[in-house]
């Protein structure tokens, strides 16, 4: 398995590990609990930042910009709601 592999299996993982400790933070029952599952999504969360800078800076995650025409036609789509 290559890194390029290796880091995306990195990112999907860690991506899927912030959305069950997301509903884990909005199902729990007490407060202990929640605070629990938020600080191991913020902790997933970094990592997931981390995963990806270096992604970015290997040009295995490449982003691109986006059109201030299409920026502007979503905008005005969710004011108008």
């Amino acid at each position: 398995m290559d890194d390029k592999t290796l880091m995306e299996n990195l990112l999907l993982t860690t991506k899927g590990v912030c959305d069950l400790y997301l509903h884990g933070c909005i199902e729990a029952s007490n407060e202990s609990v929640k605070q629990t599952f938020n600080t191991a999504l913020d902790k997933s969360l970094k990592m997931q930042k981390d995963i990806y800078a270096k992604m970015e800076a290997n040009g295995w995650y490449p982003k691109e910009n986006a059109e201030q025409q299409q920026i502007n036609k979503t905008k005005t789509k969710f004011q108008a709601q």
